[in-house]
């Protein structure tokens, strides 16, 4: 993928105008020679080069680096440059933290997240499949499971504000023995990433209520009310808007708390959500052994004894501790939905702009922070699996039937996207062959038995 130099269009904030102002002649040799050639490799490789005068402090070598990924990244050009204008945004970012003097970054042009609309975030999550694959895998995989059952409790933990279950409640009620009595329980807190909603957790359970009226399902919705939980991203102080207060809210995922009932079937619902509980101590390191929180939310509610736990994340491990490694992994990853994106949108939609723009939020977490503040912590569907093999569950197939609807989900989207299944029970969505998004169901391996 050649990227040609183009002006720089992207909305970056300095408040050292300079920045990008180094005459070409003060760059290195072989910086130099990749002026010339500024294809998908090339700007790797610069990224990578930048990440290493981060790394050793060297400013000037950084500026020099940026000063040449300017010249490429521009917010309406290919994807290339689209991926380009985030990463350098997020190395900006993180070059003010750790050369403060050579790279003068004014924070305050950090670009705010909209709220959406309920209808907003039902388009938002139909553009490209990213979503719609893990909703429709789940949905099904959980509908297997509940056969027979009459009332059905969902414990969702998941970051799209239930525009999941919408289907789930109209497939419900097609159930030929007719439908079962629906409680679905969210918690109050999430991950302070986008999409952001504009309306409550409440205003949300209304509409689904309204809904499943409307298809004669009978429904409960609750919400678990913890005040430690941030009520909304306005009001996360700026300081602490990367961090995800999780641990209070395990103090209510108990049978009492969640008035579990021993007639209904309880399903465990993660979607885009494990990668947000922690896997480090206080002083940032990566925990080893089973003591994190992630291996102690999987303990939790392996505890609850669901019929079944779906899992659902993006394919890719971004939780390396080396920035370099970070960049390369992430860089080669995330260029998939600008590459998705750029088959059926032209360059200057809103729409694609934005949900670039949600991806470039979570390129600046994974590269601007370290630490507690890093919350991007994403794990391959590869090691997913074993974690959940060591909390003690094992993997359960998906049907056919499951495995038809995926295929007829994508068969709506560009001729990209596919399917392909892996161990472990796993399904994966592909765009050109790469690994994308992966679906996995699991069972506490005692109920198995």
């Amino acid at each position: 993928m050649r990227t040609e130099l183009r002006g720089n269009t992207t909305s970056i904030s300095l408040q050292n105008p300079s920045l990008f102002n180094d005459p070409e002649n003060s760059l290195s040799g072989e910086l130099k020679g990749c002026l010339g050639s500024l294809d998908g490799a090339c700007i790797e490789k610069l990224l990578l080069h930048c990440a290493s005068a981060l790394e050793h402090n060297d400013g000037t070598l950084a500026q020099q680096v940026m000063w040449v990924l300017n010249n490429v990244a521009s917010l309406v050009g290919d994807p290339n440059q689209r991926l380009t204008s985030w990463f350098l945004r997020a190395l900006i970012s993180r070059a003010s933290k750790v050369c403060p003097a050579a790279m003068d970054f004014d924070g305050s042009g950090t670009i705010r997240r909209r709220q959406m609309s309920v209808t907003e975030l039902a388009v938002y999550v139909d553009l490209i499949p990213w979503h719609r694959f893990g909703f429709c895998a789940s949905n099904s995989a959980i509908l297997k499971a509940i056969e027979g059952y009459s009332k059905v409790h969902i414990l969702d933990f998941s970051i799209t504000h239930c525009m999941q279950w919408p289907t789930l409640i109209d497939a419900l009620a097609k159930r030929p023995e007719g439908p079962p009595s629906l409680r679905i329980t969210v918690p109050s807190c999430r991950p302070p990433v986008p999409p952001f909603l504009n309306v409550s957790c409440e205003e949300v359970g209304l509409r689904l209520s309204n809904f499943a009226k409307f298809k004669d399902v009978p429904f409960e919705f609750n919400v678990i009310d913890d005040p430690a939980c941030f009520a909304s991203p306005e009001s996360i102080p700026q300081e602490s808007s990367h961090e995800f207060h999780f641990e209070s809210l395990m103090n209510h995922l108990t049978p009492s708390m969640l008035n579990l009932r021993d007639d209904e079937a309880l399903v465990i619902n993660c979607q885009n959500w494990l990668r947000y509980l922690s896997n480090i101590d206080q002083k940032g390191n990566v925990v080893q052994d089973s003591s994190s929180l992630r291996d102690a939310f999987l303990r939790t509610v392996k505890f609850l004894n669901p019929c079944i736990l779906v899992v659902v994340d993006e394919d890719s491990d971004l939780s390396a501790p080396s920035l370099s490694s970070r960049i390369t992994t992430c860089f080669n990853y995330l260029w998939i939905p600008f590459d998705a994106l750029e088959t059926f949108l032209p360059k200057d939609s809103s729409q694609r702009v934005e949900y670039e723009s949600d991806i470039g939020h979570k390129i600046e977490n994974i590269i601007s922070f370290e630490g507690l503040q890093r919350i991007e912590r994403l794990e391959s569907g590869i090691e997913v699996a074993q974690r959940m093999k060591n909390a003690g569950f094992s993997s359960v197939p998906f049907c056919e039937d499951t495995i038809g609807e995926v295929r007829s989900l994508l068969e709506e989207h560009a001729s990209g996207w596919g399917m392909k299944k892996e161990a472990d029970h796993m399904l994966v969505l592909t765009w050109k062959g790469h690994n994308s998004v992966f679906a996995t169901a699991w069972v506490p391996s005692d109920l198995q038995d």
